[in-house]
C-alpha cells in the first residue's frame, strides 16, 4: 500500500477519550432490586463482546486477549512495562491509544466508517512490550497472524468491511473466502420463504460446496419445540446450487450465549413487572436456544413496557456491517430515565398526528394509525456494541412496528459528551459563535424528529397473505412521484431488508435524516424543545437552532467523505453515506442556498456558506423532492428505482473523490471513545466504580468488566 494512503489508516493520535458521565443518576436511583436488574442486563450485554469482537474480524479476539494479557502482565503498571522490555515513551503512548481506540471500537475496524486502524508503534516495539512473558508473546504471536492481523495493510480491500467477492474483510461468512453475493442471496432467500429469520446467524461455505448455517445459542442442540423450523436440520438448494445442502448448525458463540442467557435469568429475579419477566423469559429462550421468533417475542413485550425507570434492549439488532444487511451485531444497553428532558419529548409523542400530514406523501402512504410510541431521554449506564449512537428506534422489524408500535430514545449523556477544545473544521468564521452555541440543541431537535418521525413514519404496501392486501389492490394508490396508480409492493414473506438489501440500512437512516430536515423547520417544533414562540422567525433563538441544525447537516455530509474509500469505491458508512445525499441536495438546490466557498486551489480554505434566509424557501423544498422519492420507492417496493436514485446522489466523482476528500482527511477530528463504569454485585448490593476519562482508564475498565 502507498504510504500516503497507509496514513489514514493509522489509529488516532491521540483518540479523543470522555467519559460516559451517569454517576449523578445512578446515585439517585435508590431502589436495591432495580440496580440489581441494571447489574444483571449489562453484565449480559458485556458477555457478548466477544461475539461483537469475532462478527468484526478474525484477529480481533486475539488482539483482546492481548491488550488484557499486557495489563496483567504489569498490573496496570504500563511505564514499568515499558522500561522492562525497553520501549520508549512515544512508543508506549503509541500502543495505549491504540489499545483504547480498539476497545472504544470493539474491534480493529471503526465502528463508524469500517476501516481498518493500525498502531502507529513500530511492530518490533509491540513485539517487544509482548515479549514480557510467555503467555503475551503467544498472545502476540497469535493476534498478529490471524486474519489479516495487526499490521496487515498490503491489501487495501481488506481495509474494509464487505464482501469477500469483492476482497473485503467479513467474518459473517467465516472461513468462506469463495462465497459470493449470489450464494448469499440464494439462501436468503430460501430462508425467507421457509420464515426463518438471520439476524443471529453466520453462513459457512464448505470445501464441498454445501453450506452451514450457524445459529447463536447457549446449547448445541435446543429442544425441537424451541426451534424455529422444528425438526428441520438440514435443507436442500434448489436454482444454482441445486444439489447442494444447508445444515443448520446451532451452537455458535456456545460459551458466551449461554452466559448471557444466564445473566438474563437472573435479571428476571428482579424484573419490575410481569411484563418484564416475560420479556426476559423471552429473551433468555432466544440466547438459550437460538430462536430469533422468541426474540421477536421479547421485542413485542418490550414495546408495552411503557415508561419504566431503567430501560434497555439487546440481542443481535443493527445488521449495518453485514455486508447483505441481514445479518445483526450483537449489542445491549441499560440507561436511566432522565425525566426532565423526557417531558419535551413527550410533547413531541403528542403533537406526532399534526405533523405527519406535514410530510410530502399522502394517507396511502402512511400507517393507518399512528401508534403513539414511549419516547424517553435515557443517560446511559452501559452499552455494549462496537459504537454507541445518540438516539435509537427500536425494534427494526416491520411488522412489529407497523400493528405494535415502536419505542423512541434519545441518549442524553452520549449527546452532551464534548472534549475540551474540540475544532470544527470547514464553518466559517461568521457562523461560528451560532454553531458552537446551538449544535447540541440542534442534534437533540434532529435525533428527536429522526427517531420519532422519521423511522416512526410510513406505511409499506404488502400483500401479507396470498390474494390479501393492506391497501385496495383493485384500486392502487396514486404515487405523487409519477402520478401513476403503484405497480410494485411486497410479496409474502419478503421484508424491507430482504427487498432493498445492502442499501436498506443507509437508504431509511438517509429517510429518516431527511425527515428531520424538513420538520426541523416547523417553529411549533422547535417550541416543544423550548425555542421560540412557535412563530416563523429566522432571526431569533429559534432561527438560530434551525440554522445550526441546516449547517450541522451541511458540515455532516462534508465530512462523510473520510468514509469514502476511493480504491473501493465503498462507503463505509451507513449515516454518512445518507448525509452526503443531503449536502448534495443542498448544493442542487440552486440559488447558492448552500455552496463550498474557496480560494486556494489545494481547497485548504474550504468552508461551507449557507444562506439562512434561503432555508425555508430553498433548503426545505428540496429535501421535501428528495425524501418524497425517498420513501415512495420504499412504501412500494420498488427497488429498481430506489436504488437507482440512491446510486446517482451518493456516487462520488474524481473532484469529490480526490481533491475533496483530501482536505477532508487533512483536518479529520477522532471520533469519541467512551469510558464506561461498571456495577458491582455484593451481598445483593450494587454499586458503581467510574474511571479516569485517559487511556489508561479505558483499558482498566475493561479489565475490571471480566469478560
Amino acid at each position: 500500500m502507498d504510504e500516503k494512503v497507509k496514513q489514514h489508516y493509522l489509529a488516532d493520535s491521540p483518540p479523543t477519550v470522555v467519559r460516559l458521565e451517569i454517576k449523578h443518576h445512578f446515585d439517585n436511583l435508590k431502589d436495591a432490586k432495580l440496580r440489581r436488574y441494571a447489574h444483571y442486563i449489562s453484565r449480559a450485554a458485556f458477555e457478548g463482546t466477544r461475539v461483537t469482537l469475532r462478527q468484526v474480524s478474525p484477529e480481533s479476539e486475539p488482539i483482546y486477549d492481548l491488550i488484557i494479557a499486557l495489563y496483567h502482565a504489569c498490573d496496570g503498571n504500563w511505564t514499568d512495562l515499558a522500561k522492562r522490555t525497553n520501549v520508549s515513551d512515544e512508543h508506549l503512548r503509541y500502543f495505549l491509544e491504540y489499545s483504547a481506540q480498539f476497545l472504544g471500537n470493539c474491534g480493529n475496524y471503526k465502528g463508524f466508517g469500517d476501516s481498518k486502524f493500525i498502531p502507529r508503534l513500530p511492530v518490533e516495539a509491540f513485539q517487544a512490550l509482548a515479549s514480557s512473558t510467555s503467555e503475551t508473546k503467544a498472545t502476540f504471536e497469535k493476534a498478529n497472524t490471524t486474519g489479516g492481523g495487526i499490521y496487515e495493510t498490503k491489501e487495501q480491500a481488506l481495509m474494509h468491511l464487505g464482501y469477500t467477492d469483492n476482497g473485503h474483510m467479513t467474518t459473517y461468512y467465516p472461513d468462506s473466502p469463495s462465497i459470493t453475493k449470489d450464494e448469499i442471496t440464494a439462501i436468503g432467500d430460501l430462508m425467507e420463504k421457509k420464515g426463518l429469520p438471520l439476524e443471529n446467524t453466520r453462513l459457512k461455505k464448505l470445501s464441498s460446496g454445501d453450506f452451514e448455517l450457524l445459529i447463536a445459542s447457549g446449547v448445541a442442540s435446543p429442544p425441537v419445540r424451541d426451534r424455529d423450523l422444528g425438526e428441520v436440520d438440514a435443507l436442500d438448494l434448489d436454482g444454482n446450487l441445486t444439489g447442494k445442502k444447508l445444515r443448520l448448525v446451532f451452537g455458535d458463540h456456545i460459551e458466551e450465549m449461554a452466559k448471557i442467557a444466564h445473566s438474563i435469568k437472573q435479571a428476571g429475579l428482579n424484573a419490575a413487572n410481569d411484563n418484564q419477566k416475560r420479556m426476559l423469559d423471552a429473551y433468555a429462550l432466544s440466547f438459550g436456544a437460538g430462536s430469533i421468533e422468541a426474540f421477536k417475542e421479547s421485542q413485542r413485550i418490550w414495546v408495552k413496557d411503557q415508561k419504566p425507570s431503567l430501560e434497555t434492549n439487546i440481542g443481535f439488532v443493527e445488521t449495518y456491517r453485514d455486508p447483505h444487511g441481514v445479518r445483526g451485531e450483537w449489542e445491549g444497553f441499560v440507561a436511566l430515565v432522565n425525566l426532565e428532558r423526557t417531558r419535551a419529548f413527550g410533547k413531541l409523542v403528542d403533537s406526532a398526528e399534526s405533523m405527519i400530514p406535514k410530510l410530502p406523501w399522502g394517507e396511502d402512504f402512511e400507517k393507518d394509525k399512528f401508534l403513539s410510541p414511549d419516547f424517553t431521554s435515557l443517560e446511559v449506564l452501559s452499552f455494549q456494541s462496537s459504537g454507541i449512537p445518540a438516539g435509537i428506534n427500536l425494534p427494526n422489524y416491520d411488522d412489529i412496528r407497523q400493528n405494535l408500535g415502536f419505542k423512541n430514545v434519545s441518549l442524553g449523556n452520549v449527546l452532551s459528551a464534548k472534549a475540551p477544545n474540540e475544532p470544527v473544521p470547514f464553518i466559517a468564521k461568521k457562523d461560528l459563535d451560532v454553531y458552537r452555541r446551538c449544535r447540541d440543541p440542534a442534534f437533540e431537535v434532529q435525533v428527536g424528529i429522526h427517531e420519532l418521525l422519521g423511522h416512526g413514519t410510513g406505511k409499506l404496501l404488502q400483500e401479507t397473505a396470498p390474494g390479501e392486501y393492506n391497501f385496495d389492490i383493485s384500486n392502487p394508490p396514486v404515487s405523487p412521484v409519477t402520478g401513476k396508480p403503484v405497480s410494485t409492493w411486497y410479496k409474502p414473506g419478503q421484508t424491507w431488508s430482504s427487498v432493498f438489501g445492502a442499501i436498506a440500512s443507509s437508504y431509511e437512516e438517509c429517510r429518516a435524516e431527511c425527515v428531520a430536515m424538513v420538520l426541523s423547520c416547523d417553529f411549533s417544533i422547535l417550541k416543544i424543545f423550548g425555542f421560540g414562540n412557535g412563530q416563523e422567525d429566522l432571526t431569533n433563538e429559534a432561527g438560530d437552532v434551525l440554522f445550526a441544525a441546516y449547517l450541522q447537516m451541511a458540515r455532516a455530509g462534508l465530512v462523510a467523505l473520510e468514509f469514502w474509500d476511493p480504491k473501493t469505491q465503498k462507503w463505509g458508512q451507513a449515516h454518512m453515506q445518507a448525509r452526503y445525499s443531503i449536502l448534495r441536495t443542498f448544493l442542487d438546490a440552486g440559488d447558492d442556498f448552500v455552496k463550498l466557498f474557496y480560494t486556494k486551489e489545494d481547497l485548504s480554505d474550504l468552508e461551507i456558506h449557507l444562506d439562512r434566509s434561503k432555508i425555508l424557501t430553498h433548503g426545505r423544498p428540496a429535501v421535501e423532492k428528495y425524501l418524497q422519492k425517498l420513501h415512495v420507492y420504499k412504501s412500494t417496493a420498488d427497488y429498481e428505482a430506489g436504488k437507482k436514485l440512491y446510486d446517482d446522489i451518493t456516487s462520488v466523482d474524481e473532484w469529490w473523490g480526490s481533491k475533496v476528500r483530501e482536505v477532508v482527511l487533512q483536518n479529520k477530528v477522532p471520533r469519541k471513545v467512551f469510558v464506561q463504569g461498571n456495577t458491582i454485585l455484593d451481598e445483593d448490593q450494587v454499586t458503581l466504580k467510574e474511571y479516569e476519562p485517559t487511556l489508561e482508564g479505558m483499558i482498566q475498565s475493561f479489565v475490571e468488566r471480566n469478560v
